[in-house]
């Protein structure tokens, strides 16, 4: 027999499904529900776990500048190892951590072991490299983030010049007053600021004027289809001399074949990277890898194949 409490848990699991499928609509509670409800807090459960018993993993992938073929940086990509389902990629967890502010910590983390990885390569005699973060809205709502950056360059003693937040439009545009405060702050202590998948959320361009950006980058969808796809073509020809024109570096994610980076480099995109350079590595594989571009550029790397979960 039911209870109230049971009732009332499973309407707002029915309420919950209907409002992540838009408004005006509704959802009728079902065995169904309740096993995709109890799934969702099993992997809750197990995530604020994760962080105690040092399941996530944090991989890298390279990014090359288009103009001599060098790696120029990273982008930090978080895995979780987890006991029993194996290597996660970040899609079957993250939304889940910003549902129940878990990503708090977790950001930090990643944040933190990424800038002390970027240390070591520096010391490795890898100096000029820098590291691209993601940061999520709930971070940018956090006052004292810029405390919180700061203070983990300083622990580690990285410059901030080698560190780039990535902040996507969705997350800039939540609460465009407190991002570019937030924004600001940050942007002043030396760090650079990214906008990442442009183009795909808000069609108002206002922002890029008033927040401290210094690179965009291209959303994997519209690079995914260039050149055959017309429409895709001419709007990453629109977005690459819109940088460009406001003096802002321009970084194409997901390129995965020759006729992609034959598009792109023409047209003067300076930074790319995807499967067709190299799929996201453990930090043990990067070392071999500058090696390797050091002697050799990007070519070395065209072997890997683009079969796999791209973040």
């Amino acid at each position: 027999m039911e209870t109230p409490e049971g009732v009332l848990r499973d309407a707002d699991t029915a309420l919950y499904r209907a409002k992540s499928k838009g408004r005006a609509r509704y959802e009728i509670f079902d065995s169904e529900m309740h096993a995709a409800s109890m799934n969702l807090l099993q992997i809750e459960m197990d995530l604020r776990r994760a962080m105690e018993r040092h399941e996530l993993r944090v991989y890298y992938q390279p990014i090359i500048a288009l103009k001599d073929g060098r790696i120029s940086g990273f982008e930090a990509l978080i895995r979780w190892q987890h006991p029993t389902h194996g290597l996660l990629p970040p899609g079957s967890f993250i939304s889940i951590a910003e549902e129940t502010g878990l990503i708090i910590p977790i950001g930090e983390w990643v944040l933190r072991e990424a800038c002390a990885r970027l240390k070591d390569w520096h010391r490795a005699g890898y100096p000029e490299l820098k590291m691209a973060v993601n940061i999520s809205a709930q971070q940018i709502e956090v006052q004292d983030f810029p405390i919180t950056v700061q203070s983990i360059l300083s622990s580690i003693q990285l410059d901030p010049h080698y560190l780039q937040l990535e902040v996507t439009e969705s997350a800039a545009m939540k609460d465009m007053d407190l991002t570019l405060n937030i924004l600001t702050a940050i942007s002043h202590t030396g760090v650079e600021i990214a906008v990442d998948d442009f183009g795909t959320s808000y069609s108002s361009l206002s922002y890029l004027k008033r927040f401290p950006i210094q690179n965009l980058k291209i959303a994997q969808s519209f690079i995914a289809n260039v050149p055959q796809n017309l429409h895709d073509a001419a709007i990453t020809q629109a977005i690459v001399a819109l940088a460009h024109a406001l003096d802002l570096s321009i970084t194409a994610e997901g390129v995965e074949t020759r006729e992609q980076l034959d598009f792109l480099t023409p047209l003067g995109c300076d930074q790319i990277q995807g499967y067709l350079i190299s799929r996201p590595q453990p930090d043990g594989a990067i070392l071999p890898i500058l090696q390797e571009n050091k002697q050799q550029s990007f070519q070395v790397f065209q072997s890997d194949s683009a079969n796999t979960n791209r973040n």
